[in-house]
């Protein structure tokens, strides 16, 4: 069988878009960045993640494909981003890729663990079926495609214990408006 040695690279966006969750859970966190995304595309013109389905309404939550000029990131300007560049293989690429398409053709059996966010400001983990936190999400699609180990993680997981946990490269560190794809 032939070893798949193509390189991919995959997207982890850690975001702080200042709206008043995002600031209570950097009070309590301490944490620079308090939502992570995911994308298999450089120009970050579409990212996966679980929040605000509608950029006005914080209490209704789910799968959702964000963008930088788009949504909750329009509606807050000034949100501050890392995007950090994994490097996987060409069957890792394609696995994650397929993954998230069929989430989002799915998307409706997919809820916002809003009981799992409330357990994790305690350090207690509240893992619901279908039911994902931001970086719960992103922390699985790593785990599951061998991205990452899970060993790296403890019970609850934040946005930074992702950023932590990878061996990324920054490519980009700024408002998220001005994002641009730069040449490697």
């Amino acid at each position: 069988m032939k070893k798949d040695t193509n390189k991919r690279e995959i997207f982890l966006v850690l975001t702080q878009t200042g709206t008043v969750l995002s600031r209570l859970l950097k009070l309590v966190t301490g944490a620079e960045f308090n939502h992570s995304s995911i994308s298999i595309k450089d120009d970050l013109s579409v990212m996966y993640s679980f929040g605000r389905l509608r950029p006005y309404n914080p209490f209704r939550g789910g799968f959702v494909r964000e963008a930088p000029h788009i949504g909750t990131f329009l509606r807050f300007s000034d949100t501050e981003a890392v995007v950090v560049s994994l490097s996987v293989t060409e069957k890792q690429y394609r696995e994650i890729k397929k993954h998230l398409s069929a989430m989002y053709r799915n998307k409706q059996i997919y809820k916002y663990n809003y009981m799992g966010l409330v357990f994790a400001m305690f350090g207690k983990g509240c893992a619901m079926k279908n039911s994902y936190y931001c970086s719960e999400f992103v922390k699985d699609v790593l785990v599951r495609f061998d991205v990452v180990s899970e060993d790296l993680f403890l019970e609850v997981v934040k946005p930074i214990d992702i950023y932590n946990a990878v061996n990324g490269r920054v490519v980009y560190r700024g408002k998220l408006k001005n994002y641009e794809r730069v040449a490697m």
